[in-house]
């Protein structure tokens, strides 16, 4: 318990303080997460002996999609230079005819997976750094990410301590025994508490707007929770990783994240 503790504040701290000191700081953490997250990725699919993605390339290819993706939000490089990462995917498929293995169509989907599932949400986060005034500025705030983060971050205590206290009827038992309806609700009201109070205090989002991505974090987050349940039942493993003592691997760590930022990014430049 007192490892989870201490990871669990090394972890947030350096979250905020990554977001708070600006771009520069936001984008090398990112692009760590991207980078580990891509490569656990492949360690976990690779469990199955039959399944073998093409890993440097994969990996390749989602640090120069978030890297490009960066560039582009900060409008330091033209968006022509996205052609690199989609040329290198679409190799994939030529390296692949050379490898000579019996599960081509597996192995091209796993290669490229990684990138959907773990570099993009996080590409689509750093470029809602630049979020303001409901358009996109030259200039990056941490407000709206740190918002959502402390959304996140919300909605998965309450829904631990709800659940944990007045969890009585299974939200998911298939796929994980242990969450309930009353952790989900529980875990929705005080995600739209913090919601209401980061209004406040980060005002780039009215009060609707921040309870809108309220509810999209809880929906999606939690469902993200889930998928990623899902994946690892599929392999019989009970963490994704072991790089934060405690907590499990970084697919561990966001796994409400992935879902749920695609979703909060769609959502903003609806209304914008």
């Amino acid at each position: 318990m007192l490892t989870r503790a201490i990871t669990g504040t090394f972890f947030v701290l350096t979250l905020l303080a990554a977001m708070y000191f600006g771009q520069l700081s936001t984008f090398v953490l990112f692009f760590v997460i991207v980078l580990l997250g891509t490569n656990e990725f492949y360690t976990l699919v690779k469990k199955s002996k039959e399944v073998k993605p093409i890993t440097f390339v994969g990996i390749l290819i989602s640090i120069l999609f978030f890297s490009i993706y960066a560039l582009v939000a900060k409008n330091q490089i033209e968006l022509k230079y996205f052609t690199i990462p989609l040329v290198l995917s679409f190799l994939v498929f030529l390296i692949e005819l050379y490898r000579k293995n019996n599960l081509p169509f597996v192995n091209i989907a796993y290669t490229l997976l990684a990138s959907i599932y773990v570099a993009l949400p996080f590409s689509l986060l750093y470029h809602l750094g630049y979020y303001q005034d409901n358009q996109f500025q030259p200039e990056f705030s941490h407000h709206i990410l740190w918002g959502f983060f402390f959304i996140l971050w919300a909605n998965d205590t309450g829904a631990y301590l709800s659940g944990r206290f007045f969890g009585k009827h299974k939200l998911f038992e298939r796929i994980s025994p242990k969450k309930t309806w009353e952790g989900s609700i529980g875990g929705g009201i005080l995600g739209i508490v913090v919601a209401y109070v980061s209004s406040i205090y980060f005002a780039e989002l009215n009060v609707i707007e921040w309870i809108v991505i309220a509810i999209i974090t809880v929906i999606f987050g939690g469902l993200g929770d889930l998928v990623e349940s899902m994946l690892k039942r599929s392999l019989n493993i009970k963490d994704s990783g072991n790089i934060l003592p405690g907590h499990g691997g970084i697919l561990d760590r966001f796994d409400g994240l992935f879902l749920s930022v695609p979703f909060i990014y769609c959502y903003l430049v609806m209304i914008s």
